[in-house]
């Protein structure tokens, strides 16, 4: 299942047992966007997707987030908080990492074994 992403905006469903969420999404999958992630920013409106990732870093970051790390078939492997200053270790199986504000992904219901899918707004 290969996904075919650009650099841009769209929505993070998660499909949870108490129905779907959307959250604002924007995804970064250049080598350039996905270099710079949330470094230099105070906040996240929403979730940021990095693809293809199956690790991350929060040094040089301002605040402490949330990170899902997801298989090829968008379900959740791994859900970890981390605070600045921090590497995370590679997920063997992990292809994608969402990142979002600490706290967020529980009140979103993200969780290992939730599906979520992506929606990315048209270009132009």
């Amino acid at each position: 299942m290969t996904r075919r992403w650009s650099d841009g905006r769209g929505r993070l469903v998660v499909h949870g047992p108490n129905g779907d969420v959307s959250v604002p999404l924007e995804l970064a999958t250049s080598y350039r966007a996905r270099t710079k992630g949330l470094l230099g920013r105070d906040t996240v409106d929403g979730a940021l997707l990095l693809s293809p990732a199956s690790s991350i870093h929060t040094i040089r970051m301002r605040f402490p987030i949330d990170v899902a790390y997801l298989d090829r078939h968008l379900r959740v492997i791994a859900v970890r908080t981390m605070r600045p200053g921090r590497l995370g270790l590679p997920r063997l199986r992990a292809r994608h990492v969402v990142e979002a504000g600490a706290g967020a992904m529980e009140g979103w219901g993200v969780r290992p074994g939730v599906r979520l899918s992506i929606e990315q707004d048209p270009v132009g």
